[in-house]
């Protein structure tokens, strides 16, 4: 593999990278909201406000699920991303002694 190209290669992984960890953080803020809400509500002990709490927590189950997936994508894509640069590099690794 040409240098440009592995430099390609490594912007592109960066980029997936920076999106996906946008994304998390957008989740995470997003459960920080509802986490503050559900506090809100509880502590309220109105009726209403606790079933609306079952719909709250169903939501945050979702975004941390949704959370865990992004990052088993992103374990996934590094993992694939350093199997490439193995596979093209033709030199031998060299290890270093502990």
């Amino acid at each position: 593999m040409e240098a440009g190209d592995t430099a390609q290669m490594e912007n592109k992984v960066v980029q997936t990278f920076q999106k996906s960890f946008v994304q998390v953080q957008s989740i995470l803020d997003q459960n920080r909201v509802i986490i503050h809400e559900i506090n809100q509500n509880h502590e309220s002990k109105i009726p209403d406000n606790l079933n609306r709490n079952v719909g709250l927590i169903k939501e945050l189950n979702n975004n941390i699920r949704r959370v865990v997936d992004l990052y088993a994508d992103l374990s996934s894509s590094f993992t694939k991303s350093m199997d490439s640069d193995d596979g093209d590099s033709g030199a031998k690794k060299r290890f270093r002694s502990v």
